[in-house]
């Protein structure tokens, strides 16, 4: 018996992350892979028993994983994009989340021929879309503006919203405990209760770093304790308020300027990987085949409805008056993938209806999962087309991401901003990136070597990557990180302090060359040093190339070309470009007297 759970249990990680990485090879969104892994393990082979397994510690374990996930949302929420996405979210996460909920229960009950009261839950629960499908989705598309933001934003919030609403319909309606007052009376203990353990939870971690009260090799164990302490802490006093505290206490680490918290976001994230694959597979393999295939034309229609009506609707409304283009409100109504946390409250709640004899227990996971296959499917096959089709995403970004913020690369940015290219500056220096960020410059104070920080950082626009630090490996290892997001010739790095052969031996590991023969990091510093300064030149026929070389001399650096079809060219030793009439150079050079 011991040996069949170690079996199974080995079983259910291997399988997770093996389709995680399936996923990260094929380019197609994990969910659908973790769940087809799921439900071959489960009911095709027979193979997986997840009640079996865990028993009565199913419905625990599933509730204290969604609570880490949404923890590990709310460490991504920036404050510093509120005032851009503030007003539209809070629509479309109140005003647009009714109408999602009234749409999707009418549709249930129509469609799937549900009781009332199991169609009312049900358009609660696929109020939620959840940042574990939005996220890699947008990192896949690089959408301009304000839309990857605001999904963002959606995507985390909306879940303890979904969560919340799903048990007040459960108390309310199917279990005929609830009242017309006790509905608003919920909702004002959870925001009270959960917000104020969260941001109490979040004060004292915060405290306790900055006071060196923690061993660093405690640092994150306490912050997990203090996760799930507050997340049931929560629920002991306010029934399911857990996950909005455990999403307030994200938020406030995330954006509290006392200690450095990157560490602690780097290993939330790598459990959230664990956790969602682990999850996934366990829910799928608890799956009624035979509920899904009874489910099939009517369930197909259920989630064509969610597609073309709900999300559209709930977007026109909710973002009517808001500064948004048509464009955009087309591309926000054809994003709302349903994730992790609606499967797993399907899944907390199917076992709470079955416990009370109830007779669509089933139906309730069956639609889930109908809609979560659904939703993935179609928006994480086609948003990427629709995205460069709106024109909120672009086939060919030209924007760079500088990985190094120091004065020679804020230099070069802001030339190459002012020609109207998107640009994005990285780095673990704070002064560096205060510094930038003071001149108008977009920033991210961090490592890019974490995980979350291609998450974090902006890329609408974004096509290249240029990794000038200091250090020659985190340049390498930026190319290395970023290499599938850019592809090979979009990644370019300064070249390293090495020995030609050297640099032979490692060629497959670096970028591409930046600038020209015998260009190095030092050099640019010392012609800094030396006041030499980033010059923007249209090249005319009074003034082309050559007349550029005898101005200011063999010593000037060639960085970037601007071409009269506003391409950007980063210059490279490897091929050398030839500015022509029409063209824009930007390039380092000392001004002749």
């Amino acid at each position: 018996m011991a040996d069949s759970l170690i079996f199974e249990l080995t079983g259910i990680i291997v399988l997770g992350l093996l389709a995680q990485w399936i996923a990260w090879r094929i380019s197609l969104p994990a969910i659908l892979l973790l769940l087809l892994f799921g439900v071959i393990a489960g009911p095709i082979s027979g193979w997986l028993h997840p009640d079996a397994v865990f028993g009565g510690l199913l419905e625990p374990i599933v509730s204290l994983s969604v609570a880490l996930i949404l923890y590990e949302g709310g460490l991504t929420l920036k404050l510093t994009e509120l005032p851009k996405v503030g007003r539209s979210v809070l629509s479309l996460v109140t005003v647009g989340a009714a109408i999602t909920w009234a749409i999707t229960a009418m549709a249930a009950i129509w469609l799937l021929q549900v009781q009332l009261s199991t169609g009312i839950l049900i358009g609660a629960l696929l109020i939620v879309t959840g940042p574990t499908v939005v996220t890699p989705l947008l990192r896949h598309i690089r959408p301009t503006g304000v839309v990857g933001p605001l999904l963002r934003w959606e995507g985390i919030i909306i879940d303890p919203i979904g969560a919340l609403a799903t048990v007040l319909v459960f108390e309310a309606i199917v279990a005929h405990q609830g009242t017309s007052v006790a509905v608003p009376v919920a909702v004002l203990k959870t925001i009270f209760i959960g917000g104020g353990l969260g941001l109490l939870a979040a004060g004292v971690l915060a405290l306790s770093l900055r006071r060196f009260w923690i061993p660093d090799f405690l640092q994150n164990p306490i912050s997990l304790m203090l996760v799930v302490g507050v997340f049931t802490a929560s629920n002991a006093l306010q029934h399911e308020s857990g996950l909005f505290a455990v999403t307030v206490m994200g938020f406030a680490v995330a954006n509290q300027k006392w200690v450095n918290v990157e560490h602690i976001i780097e290993f939330k994230e790598t459990l959230g990987v664990l956790l969602i694959s682990f999850l996934f597979v366990v829910l799928a393999a608890r799956l009624d085949l035979d509920g899904l295939a009874a489910l099939a034309w009517q369930g197909s229609l259920f989630v064509l409805v969610l597609i073309l009506v709900a999300r559209p609707l709930c977007v026109l409304v909710a973002t009517f008056g808001a500064s948004l283009t048509l464009r955009q409100k087309c591309f926000l109504s054809w994003m709302a993938p349903r994730g992790i946390v609606a499967a797993a409250i399907a899944s907390v709640f199917a076992l709470r209806l079955e416990a009370a004899g109830h007779a669509d227990a089933q139906v309730l996971v069956s639609t889930t999962f109908m809609a979560i296959i659904g939703t993935v499917a179609v928006y994480g096959l086609t948003s990427p087309f629709v995205a460069r089709k709106l024109g909120v995403a672009e086939s060919d970004p030209q924007g760079i991401l500088f990985v190094g913020a120091q004065s020679w690369v804020r230099a070069i940015a802001l030339a190459i901003q002012r020609e109207g290219f998107a640009v994005q500056l990285v780095d673990t220096n704070w002064d560096d990136v205060q510094t930038a960020r003071m001149a108008g410059l977009p920033t991210y104070a961090g490592s890019i070597l974490a995980e979350h920080t291609e998450d974090a950082v902006e890329l609408g626009g974004i096509g290249r990557l240029v990794a000038v630090t200091p250090n020659d490996w985190v340049n390498v290892l930026a190319v290395q990180r970023l290499g599938r997001t850019f592809g090979k010739a979009g990644c370019f790095q300064i070249p390293p302090r090495q020995t030609e052969k050297q640099r032979q031996g490692h060629r497959h590991l670096h970028g591409r060359w930046l600038f020209g023969e015998g260009i190095s990091h030092a050099k640019l510093d010392r012609k800094m040093a030396l006041g030499y300064t980033v010059k923007v030149n249209r090249l005319s026929e009074k003034f082309d190339y050559d007349a550029f070389r005898a101005r200011y001399g063999e010593a000037a650096v060639a960085l970037f070309v601007i071409s009269e079809q506003r391409r950007l060219n980063v210059l490279t030793s490897e091929e050398p470009y030839a500015p022509k009439v029409g063209d824009t150079l930007i390039s380092l050079v000392k001004e002749v007297e």
